[in-house]
């Protein structure tokens, strides 16, 4: 009787207060329950979206999504140079008047942007379809982008330097060069030439579009003979060359600049490597097409880092444009 009573004494703790438990006892695990403490506490498991990390292409690390805009989209591991949507590096690499802070004393800051007029062709002239139809694509690409074709067409500043942007939009049907881009490198061209301006080409494009077939060949001729103005002209085209620069873009204007400024990394050709291995039946070298590789045999001027590409660019435009006058 005495151990039945001693065992009931550890499995109730007495309480005071009326109602709790039966006969104003509140039954639980022990008295130690009490008296200590659980050391590990149990919490709700946290949801985390799936676009929180980037896997780098070049070392395969994981990046936080956060720090990529800070970090100009270069992996915070080994600084590898990531794709960037057309919009926010035009951000980065033209002032935007008042609004932008000097990041530098002494460094000067231009007026903000503005478009180009371009007039976009009529869609689909070849009524074209493959797996979809070519218009549904265009709407498709047009409501991801908000913009009529794979380019930008702007009047900027860089420190203070005008020029003359045409820059493609890889996001938009991997910035293939349709008569809308066609007629854009046109249209910016001879935008510079009346205002007398350089002019800044932004390649990352996947080629010719293939929806347009020889329409879109033809705007290789058009480019490369509006480019040509501009030199007889004496005014400068500077090209930045981002990855990708493929296909019929690197066979016109990309490659037609008077400095051809590449991004580390960046793959820059005509056909696609394994193409090539299979025409000339040899393997090709270590890095074949791609930036570094192209500086070391004459094809580049220059690779040069995100960070510095403003300054390095600024620089250019002050110096190519010396002798002349911009209206």
């Amino acid at each position: 009787m005495v151990l039945l009573k001693w065992t009931f004494a550890f499995l109730v703790y007495f309480k005071k207060d009326a109602g709790k438990g039966i006969l104003g006892y509140r039954v639980g695990m022990s008295f130690l329950t009490d008296l200590i403490r659980p050391s590990i506490k149990t919490t709700k498991k946290r949801e985390v979206a799936a676009d929180v990390w980037e896997k780098c292409p070049g070392c395969g690390q994981l990046i936080y999504d956060a720090e990529l805009p800070q970090h100009l989209y270069c992996c915070t591991h080994c600084g590898h140079h990531l794709r960037w949507n057309v919009d926010e590096r035009l951000a980065y690499l033209l002032d935007q008047g008042e609004e932008q802070g000097s990041q530098e004393p002494g460094t000067k800051v231009g007026p903000a942007p503005v478009a180009i007029e371009v007039r976009v062709p009529a869609d689909d002239p070849l009524q074209f379809k493959d797996r979809k139809a070519y218009k549904a694509r265009l709407k498709e690409a047009r409501a991801v982008s908000g913009h009529n074709d794979a380019f930008r067409a702007l009047h900027g500043h860089i420190e203070g330097q005008p020029v003359a942007v045409c820059a493609l939009d890889f996001d938009f049907m991997a910035g293939s060069m349709s008569r809308g881009v066609g007629e854009a490198l046109v249209a910016v061209a001879q935008y510079a030439l009346e205002h007398r301006l350089p002019m800044l080409a932004i390649t990352a494009s996947g080629g010719a579009r293939m929806q347009e077939s020889t329409l879109s060949l033809m705007q290789m001729a058009r480019s490369t003979a509006a480019i040509s103005m501009l030199k007889e002209a004496g005014l400068p085209y500077i090209v930045l060359l981002t990855d990708p620069t493929t296909g019929g873009v690197t066979a016109s204007f990309a490659m037609t600049g008077d400095v051809h400024m590449a991004e580390p990394g960046a793959l820059i050709g005509f056909a696609g490597a394994r193409v090539i291995e299979q025409t000339i039946r040899q393997t090709l070298p270590e890095g074949f097409q791609r930036a570094e590789y192209l500086l070391e045999h004459g094809m580049v001027d220059m690779v040069t880092p995100r960070a510095e590409q403003k300054a390095v660019l600024a620089r250019l435009l002050g110096m190519m444009t010396s002798g002349v006058r911009a209206g």
